[in-house]
């Protein structure tokens, strides 16, 4: 791989100002049948043949996936019995449409999708395609005639919701009994929401039908993308193909100024997920949308109806979230995917700079002694950069690192003793900015080092001489901070600058990934539109070796919270790379972390968790969390169904006070939880001044 390649890989595109949808939309389309496998029922429409465009990209993809991808795996078994499980997966995910005897006869193919790809041969694509629309058809109608049918809700019966605990029906008559319990659970769940009788069996017609209809509009480039993306994230999850239609697509929203929530989507299980708030958007500022929540409705100003959206195709939800700056939408969300619907009316905007700005903050900190300790805290909510100013050759643009060094300035001008940096809502951003940030607080030395596919690595370091800030650090870090967080934390651990505090671990995102124009590298122009790949071909690792990937960055002080158990970091996705390590940098040990000191900055805040009241609510309700997560049944008579709701929405409405205090002005949010915080950073402010470690600044 030349240098220019390599070092393209490295650049870092944000798009901040509008709702994106991450992965590959679901959609379909149909091609011939392969011999081994029946055909399709008469009402099936007739299935499309591949294009001979579509066979040469599967053959692209199949040569550079081993070529490019950091792991440098071939396309073999392994992979095509991952990819056959991601495909299945993809249109069945809860198993309520194939019987066990057509996964049985997919199952033969389990070795040989590497050589049909290699091959061009996309035949067991549409085969299995074919196949789901048919079994869609007949559950469909299975679904309208037990809607027309009596229901008991006093029965007491349960239904399986954890699709590791789901099996494959093996007759009919275990089908339509899959199906009684996943209407009466979907009716219960609409009755929590005060729809009832035919007002819900209705919505659920529509929804039903709605689901059949969209696997009618499926097309090639539909198909092309779920069974291709299916063998590349095989490879690991953020690698994926998108197809002709798609791409196109994607270059326009990149060139158009688009405005929205501030959210990235996901579809999941026929639903609509909220995978990340975007700093500074206008769900960032309403404080109420959160990762993992799921969108179950959209409504159009202050009075549209709501429309359901479940089991709609994300790029058409996207599509109605989406608007002008100023406008209103309104949401129909499920706060965790648990519990009754609320109804979040958010006016759409632009992402306001300021709003994802650093800010600062110089807090005073009263010691058990009396001693008052002025602790500087900066919340930063991601690692920015003006990036057309700094192309320009300005030397005055606006950055994270700059924003943060004025912010600096001003604590020490102001007597601050201890600065905290805020990263727990830092989903990251450039990776210039972390490096450069971390060099406000180093000397000078390596911050990341990168290892691409050929196993070459590169060092990038802070090159400046000096530091800003050489006191006492906090860095407090959740599961959400990610990328350029972790860098930025893992850096400051290693070189022992500073402490880290918050969930047992970051996010564990710790690759890179580009897109290959297919078009561009078949023809060396932009003549055609193939499609492209995005696969990962770069892993970060920090001073002392150890990757990000998967792990994280381990905080040196544990905080109790509900995000720590929430199934949304890297290590929760199917086929996540594993981490590994390489040698490490030479690089300076400040002496700012003593163990001893440490062993008694945990022992302090365990005390004061212990006898603090709203920590001892929150540990109760992260048992509550984990024991309703790991449930693989719920009940479906009634009481006992509106009794675990019950426990469910008393949790929330919790929640929801502790946000709804929250003051979105504030640079620091007055919390018990970010009040320990303090608490740690004021103990380690005494611990190192009575160790003589640290003078003032």
């Amino acid at each position: 791989m030349d240098r220019r390649f390599r070092m393209r890989t490295l650049a870092t595109m944000a798009t901040l100002a509008c709702l994106t949808y991450a992965g590959c939309c679901e959609s379909a389309l149909a091609q011939e049948v392969a011999p081994a496998l029946p055909s399709a029922a008469e009402n099936t429409p007739a299935p499309q043949q591949p294009k001979p465009q579509d066979r040469r990209i599967a053959k692209m993809i199949a040569s550079l996936m081993p070529k490019y991808h950091i792991s440098a795996a071939e396309l073999d078994d392994k992979m095509s019995e991952r990819a056959l499980d991601l495909y299945l997966e993809r249109f069945d995910p809860l198993k309520l449409y194939f019987y066990q005897s057509d996964i049985d006869q997919f199952q033969s193919y389990r070795d040989q999708i590497d050589d049909m790809v290699k091959a061009g041969d996309l035949s067991l694509a549409y085969s299995i395609f074919n196949r789901f629309t048919q079994r869609v058809d007949e559950r469909v109608a299975t679904a309208l005639k037990l809607l027309d049918s009596d229901l008991d809700f006093t029965k007491d019966e349960y239904i399986v919701v954890d699709p590791e605990a789901a099996s494959y029906a093996k007759t009919p008559q275990e089908a339509e009994e899959r199906w009684r319990r996943q209407i009466k659970y979907a009716l219960l769940d609409l009755r929590d929401d005060d729809t009832v009788g035919d007002e819900a069996r209705d919505l659920l017609r529509r929804r039903y039908q709605r689901y059949a209809r969209r696997f009618k509009t499926y097309d090639n480039d539909d198909l092309l993308e779920a069974y291709l993306s299916s063998v590349t994230s095989a490879y690991d999850p953020h690698s994926s193909y998108m197809s002709p239609s798609t791409f196109e697509d994607f270059n326009i929203s990149m060139r158009l100024k688009l405005q929205g929530i501030g959210a990235a989507l996901r579809e999941k299980d026929g639903n609509t997920v909220v995978m990340q708030i975007i700093p500074g958007g206008a769900a960032d500022s309403d404080k109420r949308l959160k990762p993992d929540d799921v969108i179950v409705s959209v409504g159009q100003g202050d009075a549209g109806p709501m429309v359901d959206i479940v089991e709609m195709p994300l790029q058409d939800v996207v599509g109605m979230i989406r608007g002008n700056a100023g406008t209103i939408v309104r949401l129909g969300v499920k706060v965790g995917g648990k519990g009754a619907m609320e109804v979040y009316q958010i006016t759409r905007a632009e992402v306001e700079l300021e709003q994802s700005a650093a800010r600062g903050k110089v807090l005073e900190h009263a010691m058990p002694d009396g001693t008052v300790r002025k602790v500087g805290f900066i919340n930063l909510p991601s690692f920015y950069m003006d990036m057309d100013a700094a192309r320009r050759g300005g030397t005055d643009f606006r950055s994270s690192t700059r924003d943060v060094r004025n912010i600096l300035m001003d604590f020490k001008a102001q007597g601050v003793e201890g600065v905290v940096i805020d990263l727990s809502r830092n989903g990251g951003g450039s990776l210039t900015e972390a490096i450069n940030l971390t060099g406000l607080f180093i000397n000078r030395g390596p911050v990341v080092q990168v290892k691409d596919s050929e196993g070459q690595i590169q060092q990038y370091n802070d090159e400046e001489v000096g530091t800003v800030w050489s006191g006492p650090l906090v860095v407090q870090t959740s599961k959400f901070s990610a990328s350029a967080s972790e860098i930025f934390a893992g850096a400051i651990k290693d070189y022992n600058r500073g402490i880290i505090v918050g969930d047992p671990a970051t996010h564990g995102k710790g690759t890179v990934q580009t897109l290959m124009d297919l078009g561009e590298r078949l023809f060396l122009t932009q003549r055609a539109n193939y499609g492209a790949l995005k696969v990962t071909l770069q892993q970060f690792y920090l001073p002392d070796g150890e990757s990000t990937q998967r792990d994280g960055v381990a905080a040196d002080i544990v905080l109790p919270s509900l995000t720590q158990k929430m199934d949304v970091a890297e290590g929760d996705l199917k086929y996540a790379l594993a981490t590994d390590r390489i040698n490490g940098a030479r690089h300076d040990i400040y002496n700012l972390v003593p163990s001893d000191l440490l062993t008694e900055l945990r022992q302090n805040s365990e005390q004061r968790v212990k006898s603090n009241k709203e920590f001892v609510d929150l540990m109760r309700r992260v048992q509550l969390f984990v024991k309703q997560k790991d449930e693989e049944t719920v009940p479906l008579e009634e009481t006992a169904f509106m009794k675990r709701r019950d426990e469910l929405d008393a949790q929330k409405e919790e929640e929801k006070e502790e946000i709804e205090q929250e003051n979105d002005k504030q640079v620091f949010r007055d919390t018990f939880y970010n009040r320990e915080v303090i608490n740690i950073a004021g103990d380690y402010i005494e611990g190192l001044r009575r160790q003589k470690l640290v003078q003032a600044n």
